[in-house]
């Protein structure tokens, strides 16, 4: 059997392209600000999760720029060995103040927080138990692990609760839940989970990739959003979206889990840490998320306005509670050239389809700055009403 016949049965992508439709690997030649520069055309971005707008600010770049000139541009080496600088302790220190937690670990990818946590916390006598929309990384870090998964229904606290009741007490329990899913952009009912949490003996852990910088009242995310950050054992957050670079944390109270996670999670002892610049670039966003709650008022004032006019307009926005409002398209080609048409009138979006998301139920991924102006907005209002039009999607 040849290893590689699987990559030469591959033919879904090429499909795409010769059906003019493949809106993967795109090229973008500009900032990831509102408006961005591809093979010369002015697009308005509403497929970035920069949520708050941070990536091109100059406090930010600057930060970055002076870390590199103080430590250069790499580590070339892991947290374990030589690649712990204190800067990098400096932004673990940072982070637990903002997170109001007494522990955090970063890590070079948000993937990788959740791929080397939850790999390394789940053995042979533990289930984790998993919402069915949960993001990849969550599902992965699973398999990797000992443990066994269970999945239940998406945002059904109640199927939750039976699934607990059905695994005994001599098994370790963990339930993973996304803050906000990434697809269509809904909440998950947290008060409710930790409900479940509380009545089965379970741990909990809350992604706030998605939510981190953008709810709750100083946006440490879902679970401050709902007052339950005490009841959640571990929260983990990404850099790559509010937080304007790449990389990733978790945040914990117990000295010891952290210590165990930070010995044996290996995303983080073979991977090299982040770049001095990515660190700086962090404590400098977090200062900016603390002392600017306008930002977060501008984000959820677009965003609120969009998903009105989106509805209005005929949209189906699949109960969406967050910046990322989806449009529902259903066929997968469907959903491709809807994205594909889009981007030539001006706007780039997100095509989000099987298995991303249910067959049939392919979905025109939207996500929403801060720094969006309403002139923005509504250009792009306009074009995606005469695009959905088009295409007989509304």
């Amino acid at each position: 059997m040849d290893v590689f016949q699987k990559c030469r049965e591959f033919t879904r992508a090429q499909e795409a392209r010769d059906a003019g439709v493949y809106l993967m690997y795109r090229e973008i030649g500009s900032p990831q600000d509102p408006v961005v520069t591809m093979d010369g055309q002015k697009v308005i971005m509403l497929g970035s999760n920069n949520y708050l707008g941070l990536t091109s600010h100059p406090k930010i770049k600057e930060a970055a720029i002076e870390a590199t000139r103080k430590y250069g541009t790499g580590c070339a080496g892991s947290r374990l060995l030589n690649g712990t600088l204190d800067i990098h302790v400096r932004l673990e220190e940072r982070l637990a103040r903002f997170m109001k937690r007494d522990h955090v670990l970063v890590f070079s990818t948000g993937y990788g927080v959740n791929v080397g946590v939850l790999s390394c916390l789940l053995s042979r006598h533990d289930v984790a138990f998993l919402d069915k929309m949960d993001h990849a990384s969550i599902i992965d870090g699973v398999q990797m692990s000992l443990g066994k998964a269970i999945k239940f229904k998406h945002n059904d606290p109640e199927d939750l609760g039976r699934k607990l009741a059905n695994v005994g007490p001599n098994k370790g329990k963990l339930i993973v839940v996304d803050g906000v899913f990434s697809m269509e952009g809904d909440v998950t009912p947290l008060p409710e989970i930790v409900k479940q949490k509380k009545a089965h003996g379970a741990g909990l852990f809350v992604d706030e990739a998605h939510s981190l910088g953008v709810f709750g009242e100083h946006g440490r995310g879902v679970a401050e959003h709902f007052g339950v950050e005490e009841d959640v054992d571990l929260i983990m957050g990404t850099f790559s979206k509010s937080l304007a670079t790449v990389g990733g944390f978790i945040a914990v109270n117990d000295a010891q889990v952290l210590d165990f996670i930070k010995h044996n999670a290996r995303a983080q002892l073979f991977t090299a840490s982040i770049p001095p610049a990515a660190a700086a670039a962090v404590e400098a966003a977090i200062d900016i998320v603390e002392n600017e709650p306008e930002r977060r008022e501008q984000l959820w004032d677009n965003t609120n306005y969009m998903k009105r006019e989106l509805e209005r307009l005929g949209f189906e926005t699949c109960g969406s509670q967050s910046p990322v409002i989806p449009l529902l398209v259903g066929d997968d080609l469907a959903t491709y050239q809807m994205a594909s048409r889009l981007q030539e009138e001006g706007v780039f979006v997100n095509a989000a389809v099987t298995p991303a998301v249910p067959p049939g139920h392919g979905v025109i991924r939207t996500s929403y700055m801060a720094t969006h102006t309403r002139e923005h907005l509504d250009k792009a209002l306009g074009v995606i009403a005469k695009v959905g039009r088009e295409l007989g999607v509304i």
